[in-house]
């Protein structure tokens, strides 16, 4: 599933990148003439010439006439000290004018000229993943500029306090690894995109955008082993909603598809589907042990139980099938095959049941339970009157399926006297007394 995303990074990257980037803005800061420059330190004009073609460029509003002035700005003072903001705003105006192969030859010179700056690096970075264009020379500029990024990651730029840099600095080199899984992503270079997109959200976890393209890359994959790790991160970019998440227009689609993936790994559960999504919403990698059954692990498990309980209680596993089989979504087959046959634990030594008696409802009608001692769920229509039966009686027991309601649960079968056992014995009759030997008849 493709979602398209706002690429924009958060506001505390763009304060970082662009705010301490004055690549482009310098000439104007210095804008004098020739003959009042001069100070230590500072770039200076060649000559009156150029400085009028510099402010012939920052007036002219047509994209394509102003990358001629610049070009020329090139050809005829090529050692100029403004290269770094002539090669910024050849940047600024090849992207305003849509020239993608301007901009990425102005990006690279830009780079070239002061491959360790760390805002210029940053803002290239960032202007790759925005431009909507993955041609090899762009991803090449990105890749270029992201690994120049995080190698000089400990220059802090001058216009940024060591307080500040504390807080933008970890924001700025998860920029840089986000930058390289983007590439790694566009480029189907799975180990690359995966490696990098956690590596920056370690940095900075508040990126939705880049948990979905991890979860995404993983679940692209299709190793089923890894789908618990993949899902995790779609929960992520749909859940979280903090700083730096997606807009609620792009959470939806991103949900929509968390809910049939989960569905199609997992099965249909709504309670460890929202449990999954406050995990994920809570941390931006997996915790540890963290893990989503399949399908088919719970289908085998399931198995194992049916068959250890099969060998420790062949009766409560027999119930256990009639009661799912009555209560799942084809009960009337279920039933039809049941209805009038014997109840009984096939292949037992004893064929019969035990059941602990609830209530009396008659001499002839007995109400059991039989998976547990409190829950009633047979009642036995006996052909013959069974006397008083006290609660909590243990039964064993055989009888011929009549009917059943599904809620509540209650199998009704008719029994013989004869097959159950445990009922009380009725008391003897008392005998008159014996008359006394000898005793002789009055008259």
């Amino acid at each position: 599933m493709l979602v398209s995303f706002n690429r924009n990074l958060s506001r505390a990257a763009f304060t970082t990148v662009f705010c301490v980037a004055a690549w482009a803005q310098a000439p104007a800061a210095q804008g004098q003439a020739p003959a009042a420059q001069g100070q230590a330190g500072q770039p200076n004009w060649k000559d009156r010439a150029e400085f009028d073609l510099y402010e012939a460029i920052t007036k002219e509003q047509d994209p394509k006439k102003k990358i001629a002035l610049l070009n020329q700005w090139k050809e005829k003072y090529p050692g100029t000290e403004f290269k770094k903001q002539r090669a910024g705003l050849l940047v600024q105006t090849s992207q305003a004018a849509g020239d993608i192969p301007g901009l990425v030859a102005a990006s690279r010179e830009l780079i070239d000229v002061d491959p360790k700056d760390v805002s210029t690096l940053a803002a290239v970075s960032a202007l790759t993943m925005q431009l909507n264009n993955t041609s090899p020379e762009v991803l090449d500029l990105a890749e270029k500029a992201a690994n120049g990024l995080i190698s000089n990651i400990d220059n802090k730029p001058a216009a940024v306090t060591d307080d500040q840099w504390k807080t933008q600095r970890p924001v700025t080199e998860a920029l840089g690894y986000r930058t390289l899984g983007w590439v790694g992503m566009i480029r189907k270079n799975h180990a690359v995109a995966e490696q990098n997109f956690a590596k920056s959200l370690q940095l900075n976890p508040a990126q939705g955008d880049v948990s979905y393209w991890l979860g995404q890359t993983i679940m692209g994959e299709k190793k089923v082993e890894r789908y618990p790790e993949g899902l995790f991160h779609i929960a992520r970019a749909a859940s979280y909603d903090g700083p730096g998440s997606l807009q609620p227009a792009g959470r939806q689609p991103v949900d929509n598809y968390l809910q049939k993936a989960y569905e199609g790994f997992h099965g249909v559960d709504k309670a460890g589907l929202a449990e999954l999504k406050n995990v994920a919403k809570a941390n931006a990698l997996p915790p540890p042990g963290f893990t989503i059954k399949s399908v088919k692990d719970i289908a085998l498990q399931q198995q194992q139980q049916e068959e250890e309980l099969q060998k420790s209680n062949p009766q409560l596993a027999l119930w256990k099938r009639i009661k799912e089989g009555l209560q799942g979504p084809e009960e009337q087959q279920f039933w039809e095959a049941m209805k009038g046959t014997v109840v009984a634990v096939p292949g037992a030594a004893s064929p019969t049941l035990t059941g602990t008696v609830i209530e009396q409802k008659s001499p002839k009608q007995l109400v059991l339970a039989v998976a547990d001692d409190k829950t009633p769920e047979v009642t036995l229509d006996v052909d013959a009157a069974v006397g008083k039966v006290d609660p909590g009686t243990k039964l064993t027991f055989s009888g011929v399926a009549k009917s059943y309601t599904k809620d509540p649960f209650m199998i009704t079968m008719d029994a013989e006297k004869s097959e159950i056992k445990g009922l009380p014995t009725a008391a003897p009759a008392k005998r008159p007394a014996a008359r006394k030997p000898g005793a002789a008849k009055r008259k």
